[in-house]
């Protein structure tokens, strides 16, 4: 848990991110390395909060896997010269999917204890691409599956854990089936509620400026012949690939950077500067082969994180969700207390958890539709939450304004981090 009863409130004063996109692709993006979008979410952070790299006492740099996807041992010393700040104190870290919150947590710790007062966290993956061996930066190749799934085993415990391939499907499938058995639902229920969240969240992602996808179901309904988005979803065109879990609800791999600026809520006020206080973050870590280790992660995470800031589930606005397996959001915001247990399903059903609804959910359009970044994603959350909190979200801006926002950060098949951010006032 990040605050203890004599630490310094601290709050976001800043934030920046990239577009999560293949940068190969979009013409924003074209041609810069892991350096150059650390520094551009860095840097728009900065300008954010109107401040400037002398302003900074310390940074954080993260990125889920930056030997490989980077062809970096020490990142962090290497975007030094991107944002202006050579010779500053810095760590790098890598917690897989879970690094961009693991990020802020740490940022928020800095600034508590009084170490730092004004601290800037970043994160940073290429995920959708691989470095070229002794070439520059920003020369990349291919990912193919068969690269990126090997590399998942890592995760486990070779000594004692099983010995799975991948995480592909095996999460989604233990807790979605335990919330299925437990509630009394169909195959098929599940199958409309999981089809009817991709609906809503790809409408999220493709009216958000900064989100891979460009089509809607609808759209790619249409072009295929079909008339419904419910058609295409189940059609060949998204098949199953495990029991509950079709193509559309796996994560979209990407490119993308994001970063936040942080310092002492009391500082921020004096400055005049918008301030989202961090009230806390609730912390577990199971072993990534234990089963049902993303629920019994997000439960005790949930718990921590309520009793360390005396939070109630009633007063969140807002959840987001690490949802690299889109069935995260139907359990995960039920064991958050943010939908009473056994109602997600209906809720997402009668179009609640849309930004439009009472009880949004990633407005941003989650993993599998804005986009998985792997280290960056869970600072990209955290961008969205502020934009939403301070009403600059746009097309996307939830109808009922949050001040209170909940976020579960999953990654790594065991990193859980729960944090709840709040709107001065």
């Amino acid at each position: 848990m990040t605050k203890g009863q004599d630490a310094r409130s601290v709050s976001i004063v800043g934030v920046g991110c990239t577009p999560f996109t293949s940068f190969e692709e979009h013409p924003e993006t074209q041609g810069i390395g892991e350096g150059e979008a650390f520094g551009y979410a860095a840097k728009e952070a900065m300008e954010d909060a109107g401040l400037q790299p002398r302003d900074i006492d310390y940074f954080f740099h993260g990125a889920a896997n930056p030997f490989m996807i980077g062809a970096a041992l020490t990142p962090n010393m290497q975007v030094q010269e991107w944002i202006g700040m050579r010779g500053k104190g810095s760590i790098h870290h890598s917690e897989a999917c879970c690094t961009g919150y693991t990020s802020l947590e740490l940022a928020v710790m800095a600034v508590a204890s009084g170490r730092y007062d004004t601290v800037l966290t970043g994160a940073v993956d290429l995920a959708s691409t691989l470095p070229v061996d002794d070439a520059p930066a920003h020369m990349r190749k291919d990912f193919p599956l068969e690269v990126m799934l090997p590399s998942i085993g890592y995760v486990y415990d070779r000594a004692y854990g099983r010995p799975l391939d991948s995480a592909f499907g095996i999460s989604f499938d233990n807790w979605v089936n335990k919330y299925a058995q437990t509630y009394d639902l169909t195959d098929d229920q599940i199958d409309q509620t999981l089809n009817a969240l991709s609906i809503q969240l790809r409408k999220n992602a493709v009216a958000d400026p900064l989100g891979f996808s460009t089509k809607t179901y609808e759209d790619l309904a249409h072009e295929s012949g079909m008339e419904t988005a419910e058609e295409y979803l189940t059609s060949a065109y998204n098949p199953k690939v495990t029991q509950y879990l079709r193509v559309s609800g796996f994560e979209i791999k990407c490119d993308g950077a994001a970063a936040a600026i942080v310092m002492p809520t009391e500082k921020a006020k004096a400055l005049g500067l918008s301030a989202i206080e961090v009230l806390g973050t609730g912390a577990a870590a199971y072993e990534g082969a234990l089963y049902n280790n993303e629920y019994q992660g997000t439960r005790d995470g949930a718990k921590a994180v309520y009793e360390l800031t005396g939070v109630s589930p009633d007063e969140i606005d807002l959840f987001m969700c690490n949802d690299f397996f889109l069935g995260g959001d139907i359990t995960a915001s039920e064991e958050c207390g943010f939908i009473p247990r056994g109602e997600a399903w209906k809720y997402i059903l009668d179009g609640r958890v849309a930004p439009s609804g009472d009880k949004p959910i990633n407005p941003n359009g989650g993993r599998c539709n804005f986009g998985h970044a792997h280290g960056a994603s869970g600072l990209a959350d955290i961008y969205e939450a502020v934009k939403q909190m301070r009403g600059q979200a746009g097309a996307t801006q939830c109808a009922k304004v949050p001040e209170t926002t909940f976020l579960r950060g999953f990654g790594g098949g065991q990193n859980v981090r729960c944090q709840i951010l709040r709107t001065v006032k």
